[in-house]
């Protein structure tokens, strides 16, 4: 670090030191880490090996972080109050759809910038290839069909930010924004 004293003289510091290993605090947070039990109905290690078993399992939270989807403010799931159990089965059943509609969304549009080599921006104006669909949803939020006398007129807000982003999509989705 360097700085001017009053005199303009320059002022060094200099730190010296040394990294040791602590084997002992390593070995303890090592214990205290945990351990946790895997189990399968696949017996042959030849085609599920235990890296695989982990890995696979790991995979899983992928699909977990996903019901905190579920979960969010915006998807209005904490209004709404069911009583029948059929229709809370139901409601379970559909929020299962979003949210595998959602995944599936999401890998789509991640998959096709992958393969392009291409990145949209996300949030904070940075470019990206691996974007939520939150995200996306959101870049959509304002876009509406102008209908006059019954008839479509022209999709309104649509830009060519939200075009591009489209072009990762399949031909069927880009068919409701006349793309």
């Amino acid at each position: 670090m360097e700085k001017k004293s009053k005199d303009n003289q320059d002022i060094c510091y200099q730190v010296n030191a040394t990294l040791c290993e602590n084997r002992k605090a390593i070995k303890v947070a090592y214990i205290s880490a945990g351990r946790f039990v895997l189990a399968t109905n696949i017996l042959d290690e030849k085609s599920l090996s235990n890296d695989d078993m982990i890995s696979e399992y790991k995979a899983q939270q992928s699909c977990e972080r996903g019901f905190g989807f579920l979960k969010d403010p915006l998807f209005f799931a904490d209004s709404i109050f069911l009583k029948a159990s059929e229709r809370i089965e139901a409601m379970a059943m559909i929020m299962g759809l979003c949210l595998l509609v959602y995944t599936l969304a999401q890998r789509q549009i991640r998959a096709a910038l992958s393969a392009s080599k291409s990145t949209i921006k996300n949030q904070l104006g940075k470019s990206v290839n691996n974007p939520t669909m939150r995200w996306v949803f959101q870049c959509f939020q304002s876009i509406h069909l102008v209908k006059l006398n019954n008839q479509e007129i022209f999709i309104s807000n649509m830009t060519s930010s939200r075009k591009y982003i489209l072009s990762f999509l399949p031909p069927h989705c880009r068919y409701y924004y006349k793309c």
